[in-house]
């Protein structure tokens, strides 16, 4: 596996993480786990955080 390839890869992955915390939160989607319901600003935080990764993932994308 190239440099490239793995760099798609994971940035699509990312990608992909960032729009199902931006649809969790725009659909009002909840989300328990052992009977914690899970806040809306830890989606928020999720989205930021795969969104700025997958943005860094497809720059380096650009200059490989």
């Amino acid at each position: 596996m190239t440099a490239k390839t793995y760099v798609t890869i994971t940035t699509v992955i990312f990608g992909i993480v960032a729009i199902v915390h931006l649809l969790r939160v725009t659909a009002g989607w909840s989300v328990v786990i052992d009977g914690w319901t899970v806040p809306m600003w830890a989606s928020w935080l999720g989205f930021f955080v795969a969104a700025g990764l997958a943005f860094v993932g497809a720059r380096h994308i650009a200059r490989l």
